[in-house]
């Protein structure tokens, strides 16, 4: 449906036509679904648009990124009086000029906010979530990424005031430690997604209170952290689990992917870059039994897939029969294993769902195997590279002779 009005329905007075025709009501809920920018575009048009762009019910989710980053504490001040009891979600992300101050206002005045976004607003301290904690209980989102002035008294405060929290990412808040997220869990038992990812200060001890009180956890990041076999408690006592990204946790061993084969049986993104310990008992183990997997970020895992130089065409047979890759797995990067086969090949072409396949520098591997693959899945992308016979030195001459790719390089 088209609707065309014509010039004399807009003007810069309260007479205009569309002002007469419409009612007020109507007005303010088509004002509902216009943006931030478009709101105040339109509360400079008249007094009346004034008043019903401005109005709280049209500022229930407001996300500055995108409009402006260098604001004010007095702005973020000015909408929370403006928008009350109405606001539920506003994102400052990036705001380097919001402070302490300005969110204590914030948080007196919008007492229904349920999702906030803090992330890399490097002002505020502990003082913000004391405030969040009194007057916001029904937070049930919050990312304070990048605070790095936040210690475990904003965890605490937050486990008294705010106990519906569902969500919490404190990355690259390193001054938490165990005792931090030992308040939290204890008194946030609906955590559904914790993202710690660069907390260095945490110690396996932690992750034995998310694993005692967290049984609702569907997500948890934790690149970066010095954590090992305690790993091991969450996988027991979150059966939800469906996200885990452990990369750069350096001691992850086998042991803990036949723990979540054996207990977490929705996971459908594990992320272990550099995992070098990892082999293909553990990815056997976990193939055999989580059938809803969906991505794996492998990345430097020297001893399984890309780069991994034991890996062999037995590790993509368990892979290739398991029940998640006939119908889920959609990309597999092998580059560098110079063990498989065109063998391992054969084992693949049951995975209708097969979108991609990285096949660089895998010398075992022929045209002859990858076209067979093809005459089973059709529309898959092969990435490989054969090298060039590098040519004979010439017969009597000095000049050098290099092959072709030596020539690119």
């Amino acid at each position: 449906m088209h609707v065309f009005l014509c010039p004399q329905m807009f003007s810069n007075n309260d007479e205009a036509v569309i002002n007469k025709k419409l009612p007020k009501e109507l007005l303010l809920r088509i004002f509902s679904f216009l943006d931030v920018v478009t709101l105040c575009r339109c509360a400079q048009v008249s007094r009346s648009w004034n008043l019903l762009a401005l109005d709280g019910s049209n500022w229930q989710r407001i996300d500055l990124f995108d409009f402006q980053r260098d604001i004010e504490g007095r702005v973020v001040e000015n909408i929370s009086k403006r928008c009350g009891g109405f606001l539920r979600k506003l994102s400052l992300r990036g705001c380097l000029g919001v402070g302490d101050s300005a969110l204590r206002t914030f948080a007196q005045n919008c007492r229904n906010i349920e999702l906030l976004s803090l992330n890399g607003c490097t002002k505020i301290t502990d003082s913000t979530c004391n405030s969040l904690s009194k007057f916001c209980p029904k937070l049930k989102h919050l990312d304070l990424a990048s605070c790095t002035s936040i210690t475990n008294l904003s965890l605490k405060a937050l486990s008294e005031g705010c106990p519906l929290l569902e969500q919490l990412n404190i990355s690259w808040c390193d001054q938490v430690t165990k005792d931090g997220i030992q308040a939290l869990v204890r008194c946030c038992p609906g955590l559904k997604g914790l993202f710690l990812k660069g907390c260095t200060q945490l110690e396996d001890e932690a992750l034995q209170h998310i694993g005692a009180h967290c049984p609702e956890l569907v997500t948890l990041n934790l690149q970066t952290c010095s954590v090992c076999l305690c790993l091991i408690t969450i996988c027991r006592g979150c059966h939800r689990l469906q996200s885990l990204c452990v990369s750069g946790c350096a001691n992850i061993t086998d042991t803990i992917l036949n723990a979540l084969g054996q207990n977490c049986p929705r996971l459908r993104i594990l992320e272990v870059a550099r995992c070098s310990q990892l082999t293909d008992v553990g990815f056997t183990s976990l193939a055999r039994n989580c059938h809803e997997l969906e991505k794996m970020d492998l990345e430097e895992c020297v001893q399984s897939l890309s780069h991994c130089e034991l890996i062999t065409d037995d590790g993509i047979r368990q892979l290739g029969s398991g029940p998640c890759a006939h119908d889920r797995l959609e990309v597999i990067e092998l580059d560098n294993c110079p063990l498989i086969t065109d063998a391992s090949l054969e084992h693949l072409k049951t995975c209708h769902s097969l979108d991609r396949i990285e096949l660089y520098d895998c010398q075992q591997i022929t045209r002859a195997g990858i076209k067979r693959l093809r005459t089973h899945l059709p529309n898959i992308k092969v990435h490989a590279y054969f090298a060039p016979v590098t040519p004979p030195p010439s017969v009597g001459g000095s000049r050098q002779r290099f092959c072709r790719c030596c020539i690119l390089l």
